[in-house]
């Protein structure tokens, strides 16, 4: 008897994507639903048809389309068959329910495809807890849609009396469920904050940016690292660090984090701050920016914006304009720089354009905000002698035969001659040869980028 062949991973969803642009505000989403696509793409879906967008002035409270629209879609779900509608807008619990009624079928918006696809990339318990708290955030609301298919029970034989109904038990139970999730998150987040105190005596730079920016490549390319690095959207949710050693030989740590997308749900911003720790504390941000994306103006703004929501106060940036070699028209690509800065920086991670003079900028922002110090230690102080090494590359290695004394000449910045003062013993001496009393301040350092405020108003933006 033969048996039945069965399917070994579960088929793609077929969905359809429509959206509501609005007439007055800024374009900056995607006209033709291209990043929303891509979106439903990295949930492994299959997008059919040509999606559908509306242009409207104002939302409709009912349905966010237009009555004649709402018609048009259901026309084009007849003639599809897809199993799902994904809508490029953040809907209300009502617009939801009445667009469920209306189409038949399951209606997804953009928060709930962005939290699906984070919920897929989880991997630590950390960026688990996180997504399940921005779920949960999101559903709250919304629990009376998912019951609506016990509304005819509602006073039968046997259901009255006192006590709970199922949505009220289900309110209940998902407060208590976002109270904890919120405390474990508070636990992590304190952790997090104490592992990157520790790191005080290191440089540390954040890479930030849109996503698919090409962020976790620069990050393989510079530290020989194996990341995943696909050509997808979100393919990192865990932030992860990684030491750069300069070719100076001197080292800082670079961290990958989650990237950004414009209209990001607020449960996700609010629930991934453990996760954005690395970025907030960084001395410098990389904010690489796809110059072959057509919105990469836009991108870029969106997530200054989203920079300005998390961090504590202004951070020093450079913008790497990343995929530069895929742009082959110089007026956008000079309209781009223009937008990112006299300080941007045109490279490619791929072809490795660019990463040295990268790596000479970093070395010339450590100089600022470091001094020469003459280390002198008793020559058998191997301890101290390894974390210099692990420091940087000492300048300059004497030894004086008379005294048994070691001098060792190397660029420490602040906070570096501090760690190595406290784990020196007593009879080590740190004298500075020359350099900034206090390892230097980013007003001093020539080529610092300027406001990003500022270039969105002389881009025009």
């Amino acid at each position: 008897m033969s048996r039945i062949p069965k399917a070994t991973r579960t088929p793609e969803e077929r969905v359809l994507v429509c959206g509501v642009r609005f007439t007055d505000v800024p374009p900056f989403d995607d006209e033709d639903l291209s990043e929303a696509e891509g979106l439903v793409s990295a949930a492994e879906g299959l997008v059919v048809g040509d999606g559908i967008v509306q242009r409207l002035h104002r939302p409709s409270p009912a349905t966010l389309f237009g009555s004649g629209k709402v018609i048009e879609i259901k026309a084009e779900i007849d003639r599809l068959h897809p199993d799902a509608v994904v809508v490029d807008n953040e809907l209300s619990p009502a617009q939801g329910r009445n667009l469920e009624k209306a189409f038949g079928i399951r209606i997804i918006d953009r928060s709930e495809l962005i939290l699906d696809i984070f919920a897929r990339r989880a991997r630590t318990r950390q960026a688990r807890l996180q997504v399940e708290l921005a779920q949960n955030e999101y559903l709250a609301p919304r629990l009376r849609r998912m019951w609506t298919h016990l509304e005819r029970n509602e006073g039968a034989i046997g259901a009255r009396g006192p006590g709970e109904t199922q949505l009220e038990t289900d309110k209940r139970l998902i407060r208590r469920r976002i109270q904890d999730l919120r405390e474990e998150l508070r636990v992590i987040e304190e952790r997090k904050q104490r592992e990157v105190r520790t790191r005080a005596e290191q440089f540390t730079i954040g890479l930030v940016g849109y996503t698919n920016a090409g962020k976790s490549t620069i990050l393989n390319r510079l530290t020989g690292s194996d990341e995943l690095a696909a050509d997808m959207l979100f393919a990192t949710l865990d932030t992860r660090t990684r030491q750069w050693r300069l070719r100076d030989g001197r080292t800082v740590l670079l961290s990958d984090t989650v990237g950004f997308v414009t209209r990001l749900p607020h449960h996700l911003v609010a629930s991934f701050h453990a996760t954005l720790e690395e970025a907030l504390h960084a001395d410098l941000l990389l904010h690489v920016v796809d110059a072959s994306h057509p919105r990469a103006i836009e991108q870029m703004e969106a997530v200054e914006q989203v920079l300005r929501t998390v961090l504590r106060g202004p951070r020093e940036e450079i913008v790497i304009l990343n995929k530069a070699d895929l742009v082959t028209d110089p007026v956008a690509l000079d309209a781009l720089q223009r937008a990112a800065g006299p300080a941007s920086l045109l490279a490619s991670a791929v072809a490795g354009d660019g990463l040295a003079e990268l790596d000479a900028r970093i070395c010339a922002r450590l100089d600022a905000h470091s001094a020469l110090v003459d280390v002198f230690m008793p020559a058998s102080a191997g301890r101290l002698d390894a974390q210099i090494r692990a420091l940087c590359t000492p300048i300059e290695r004497q030894y004086d035969e008379a005294t048994g004394e070691a001098r060792v000449r190397v660029r420490l910045s602040k906070s570096q001659q501090g760690f190595l003062e406290r784990c020196a013993g007593p009879e080590a001496r740190f004298v500075r040869v020359d350099g900034p009393d206090d390892g230097g301040s980013a007003d001093d350092e020539p080529g610092r980028d300027v406001d990003p405020e500022d270039r969105w108003r002389a881009a025009g933006v």
